[in-house]
């Protein structure tokens, strides 16, 4: 039923119930305890852990498994590490690493991505998302799968240079970087270009573009630069007939529009991202998907969980394409109680 609904409504069928999908509760193992009667925790073998997290995705039916493969592993040791605060449950992702290959910015501006990271083998990378998707739909058979690409543009950049250097090389010279974001997106055209020939029939972008409160580069240098590269980047796969999601963190509400020009069929949004602005004028014609506050699952009441699931629901509901999901995550220190009460009130308001 799942798959059905996810299925439909990336199709923009209008399914019975509004679908959903979440981001890292299949990982919270108090809340797969809850749900599934397991008993996992962080020092559980992988075998069980993936057992328990299927489990939990099929239980609380989720249209689609938000996945990407291509991340900053492609570009080897030469990136900029600034280190991981604990997120998952027992804290194993914590990284205190930091390291920065960059000494100034202007080795940001001249940085030749072909130069340092060179060509790749296209079948080699069909192969990488085709086996990446059919790992995904033997763990999680029950909901509709797919592979992408997390390093997209900003964030390839973003993991490359690391913070400072990128903010220091854009503000020296706009131009210039602005000309290094060129040679980084034809270095990258590899791989989405092997994306379009991969069998997944709907495919996950990732670009962290925005902070919370908005652009932090000028928004004509976005124009300029960033959004004519999504158009040449994403062409391959439009043209392929895949679905094509796009997703970044923090509010993007200015620039939802120049998203939608580049031709995506759906956005995935934090909330802090304007949903209603998307549900009104995309709405009837895209995907979208969220986007209901995390904190307020984390330190909210009852009343005002309900009223957030509804919020939602409000906006969303009569658009065929609407998945509902708690943006960005539901992560393990969110009280059980609260997720499970989310959860009830999502299934009492889901049918149409």
């Amino acid at each position: 039923m799942s798959y059905m609904d996810g299925m439909s409504a990336m199709n923009l069928e209008m399914p019975e119930r509004v679908p959903r999908t979440e981001y890292s509760a299949h990982f919270h193992w108090d809340l797969v305890n809850a749900v599934t009667g397991m008993k996992i925790d962080p020092d559980s073998e992988q075998s069980k852990k993936e057992m328990a997290s299927g489990k939990f995705i099929k239980a609380w039916n989720y249209g689609f498994l938000w996945n990407t493969l291509i991340k900053h592993s492609v570009f080897g040791d030469y990136y900029t590490r600034m280190g991981h605060a604990a997120y998952a449950s027992g804290g194993d992702d914590f990284n205190n690493q930091k390291f920065c290959p960059f000494e100034d910015p202007e080795d940001v501006i001249s940085f030749d991505p072909w130069a340092t990271y060179g060509q790749r083998d296209r079948n080699e990378i069909i192969d990488s998302f085709n086996n990446n998707l059919d790992s995904q739909y033997k763990s999680y058979p029950d909901t509709v799968n797919m592979t992408g690409i997390y390093i997209s543009c900003m964030s390839g950049l973003i993991d490359i240079f690391g913070w400072d250097m990128l903010l220091m090389g854009a503000g020296i010279d706009s131009r210039g970087f602005g000309e290094m974001t060129d040679r980084y997106c034809s270095w990258i055209m590899q791989y989405f270009e092997a994306l379009a020939l991969s069998r997944s029939p709907v495919v996950m972008i990732h670009d962290d573009i925005v902070w919370t409160e908005g652009a932090f580069l000028a928004p004509e240098w976005y124009r300029k630069y960033i959004f004519p590269n999504y158009k040449k980047l994403f062409a391959p796969l439009i043209e392929s007939g895949k679905k094509v999601l796009f997703t970044s963190d923090g509010n993007y509400t200015e620039f939802v529009d120049d998203i939608a020009a580049t031709g995506v069929h759906g956005f995935v949004m934090e909330p802090v991202t304007d949903m209603k602005y998307v549900a009104e004028k995309y709405g009837k014609t895209h995907i979208f998907v969220g986007n209901a506050d995390t904190r307020i699952l984390l330190f909210g009441t009852k009343e005002q969980i309900s009223a957030e699931v509804k919020r939602c629901m409000d906006i969303g509901k009569n658009c065929p394409g609407f998945f509902m999901a708690v943006g960005n995550h539901i992560p393990s220190n969110t009280p059980v109680e609260n997720a499970l009460y989310y959860n009830e009130v999502y299934e009492k308001l889901s049918r149409r």
